[in-house]
C-alpha cells in the first residue's frame, strides 16, 4: 500500500509541475507581448511629441530669421532691436550669429563677438549643392520628465546665408506629460499582467480539477471498479476525453463480465466430464467387477476424455478466431466448399438418417479465407445433422440478394424456442443440455461461427419454429469480377 501511495504522489507531483510550466509559459508569453506593446506605445508617443515640438520650435526660428533678414545691416544693435520685438517667442535661449558663427545676440549671456560653435549652428550654416540656403536643424532629448529641444535655421538675405538663429527650449510641462503617460502605460501593463496571472491561475486550477477528476476515476478503475462514470459537463476536449473514458470503462466492464462468465462456464463444462471420469475410476477401483463391466467403464472414460478433447479444440478454435490477425482473403465461390463439407459429413448424416439437399446453382463469388468458409459451413451443417430428427433433411442453399451472397442452412429438426434464439451464439449455451451432452456438443460451435462471420465482414441470422426446424442465414458482400467481352 505504501508503494501505491508513493506512485500516486509522484504522478500527482509530475502533473503539478507540468501544469505550473504551462501556466508560467503562458504568463511569460503574455508578459513579453505586453512589454512589446508598452515599448511600442511609448515610442509612438515620443514620436508624436517630437514632431509637435519640432514643428513648433522650427517655426519660431523661421519667424525670427525672417524678421532679422529684413535688416539692412546685421550687427548687435539691429539684431537686439528685432529680438526685443519678438518677446512672444518665449524660448529658454535665443542666439543669433553671423555667417562665421560669431554671436550677434545671445540671451544666455554670451558676449557679442564670441563664437558659438554648437553642432546645430554649424549644420544650419553649412551650404552645399543640395542645400544652397543652409539647413533647418532640430534635435530633441528627453530625460526624467524634462524635454530639451534645440533648433537652428539660417538667415537668408537675397539667396545668401548671412547668419543663423538658434533656439533652445526646456519644457517641464511636456516632459511631465510624457512621464505621466509612460507611468500610465506601465500601470496598465502591470494591471493587465496581474489579470493574466490571475486568469492563468484560475484557468489552471479549473483545468486541474477537471483533469484530476478523470485521474481519480482512472485510479478507481485500476483497482477493478469498472462501474464508475465521469460526468465532466461542458463541450470542450476534456468532455470528449471523459466520454471516451466512459466508453472505455463500459468496454472493460463488458469484457470483464464476459471473462468472468467464460471462466465460470468453462469451469462448469469441464467439471462435468471430469466428475464423470472421477466417478468411473473410483467405481473401478472400489468395486470388484468382471472384465466386461470394466471394459464398459473404461469405454465411458474414453468417451468423456474425447469430449474434453473436443471442448479444448473448440476453445482453441474460438480463441484463434477472436485473436486472428488480418490475412489476405481470397475471391472464391462457395459451392465447392459446401460440396466438400457435405462429402465429409455424409457418414454422419447416414448414421443419423438425415438426407442432404444441396441447391447450389445460384453461386456468387465472395472475399473470404477458404478455411474460414469451411469452418462456417462445417459447424452449421454438423449442427443441422446433430439436432435433426431421424428421417429429416438438411438443405443448403446459395442465392444472390442484390449486392450480397447468401448461404442458408436449414433443417427439419426439433427447432429452437423463441426465448432461446437471442442466446444461441453465446459461449457454452445449449438449448437442450441433456441432448447436447449426449451428442457431444460443447456449446461453442455457433460462437465460433459468429466470430468468423463478423471477422469477414458478414452477418448471420437465425429463424426457427419449434417442432419444424431451424434455418441459419449467412450473408457476405458479393465480390463481382468484371469479364471483358470482345
Amino acid at each position: 500500500m505504501a508503494i501505491i501511495s508513493a506512485s500516486k504522489k509522484t504522478a500527482s507531483r509530475g502533473y503539478g509541475n507540468t501544469q505550473f510550466r504551462y501556466a508560467m509559459t503562458y504568463v511569460v508569453i503574455t508578459s513579453v507581448v505586453l512589454i512589446i506593446l508598452n515599448i511600442y506605445c511609448s515610442g509612438v508617443c515620443h514620436k508624436l511629441f517630437y514632431q509637435s515640438k519640432e514643428s513648433s520650435l522650427v517655426e519660431k526660428c523661421l519667424l525670427a530669421s525672417d524678421e532679422i533678414a529684413t535688416a539692412e545691416v546685421l550687427n548687435t544693435s539691429t539684431v537686439a532691436g528685432i529680438v526685443n520685438q519678438l518677446e512672444s517667442l518665449k524660448v529658454t535661449r535665443l542666439v543669433v550669429t553671423d555667417r562665421s558663427g560669431s554671436a550677434l545676440y545671445d540671451s544666455g549671456g554670451c558676449s557679442a563677438g564670441s563664437y558659438v560653435l554648437l553642432p546645430e549652428i554649424l549644420q544650419a550654416l553649412t551650404v552645399s549643392k543640395d542645400a544652397p540656403e543652409g539647413n533647418n536643424v532640430f534635435s530633441w532629448t528627453y530625460h526624467d520628465g524634462v524635454t530639451d529641444s534645440r533648433a537652428a535655421t539660417p538667415i537668408v538675405y537675397y539667396g545668401t546665408v548671412v547668419g543663423c538663429v538658434y533656439m533652445t527650449e526646456y519644457d517641464t510641462t511636456q516632459g511631465g506629460l510624457i512621464k505621466s503617460l509612460q507611468l500610465t502605460l506601465l500601470r496598465v501593463t502591470l494591471l493587465l499582467e496581474i489579470i493574466v496571472i490571475l486568469f492563468s491561475l484560475a484557468f489552471s486550477n479549473a483545468f486541474s480539477r477537471r483533469l484530476n477528476k478523470i485521474m481519480t476515476y482512472m485510479r478507481t478503475i485500476r483497482e477493478g471498479d469498472y462501474s464508475q462514470k465521469v460526468n465532466m459537463g461542458g463541450s470542450d476536449e476534456l468532455t470528449v476525453l471523459g466520454e471516451e473514458f466512459n466508453d472505455l470503462t463500459e468496454r472493460l466492464q463488458t469484457s470483464e463480465r464476459k471473462r468472468s462468465q467464460f471462466v465460470s462456464d468453462a469451469s462448469h463444462e469441464l467439471k462435468t466430464p471430469l466428475a464423470s471420469i472421477k466417478l468411473l475410476t473410483d467405481s473401478i477401483l472400489q468395486n470388484d467387477m468382471d472384465v466386461d463391466t470394466i471394459k464398459e467403464f473404461v469405454s465411458d472414460i474414453g468417451n468423456e476424455a474425447d469430449r474434453l478433447n473436443r471442448m479444448a479444440a473448440k476453445l482453441l478454435s474460438l480463441t484463434r478466431a477472436e485473436n486472428a490477425q488480418v490475412q489476405e482473403s481470397e475471391i472464391i465461390y462457395m459451392a465447392p466448399t459446401v460440396r466438400r463439407v457435405a462429402k465429409m459429413l455424409r457418414v454422419n448424416a447416414r448414421q443419423s438418417d438425415v438426407r442432404f439437399q444441396l441447391e447450389l446453382d445460384e453461386d456468387t463469388p465472395v472475399l473470404i479465407l477458404e478455411d474460414d468458409l469451411y469452418q462456417i459451413v462445417f459447424n452449421l451443417m454438423e449442427n443441422g445433422i446433430k439436432y435433426n430428427v431421424p428421417g429429416g433433411s438438411l438443405t443448403v442453399r446459395l442465392s444472390r440478394q442484390e449486392d450480397n451472397a447468401v448461404l442458408t442452412v436449414s433443417d427439419t429438426g426439433m427447432g429452437i424456442p423463441a426465448e432461446a434464439l437471442s442466446h444461441i451464439f453465446e459461449r457454452f449455451y445449449r438449448v437442450d443440455k441433456a441432448r447436447s451432452r449426449q451428442s457431444g456438443g460443447s456449446g461453442l460451435g455457433l460462437a465460433i461461427v459468429r466470430t468468423i462471420v463478423q471477422r469477414n465482414r458478414g452477418e448471420i441470422a437465425v429463424s426457427s419454429t419449434v417442432g419444424k426446424g431451424t434455418a441459419f442465414t449467412v450473408t457476405f458482400p458479393a465480390f463481382d469480377t468484371e469479364v471483358d467481352k470482345t
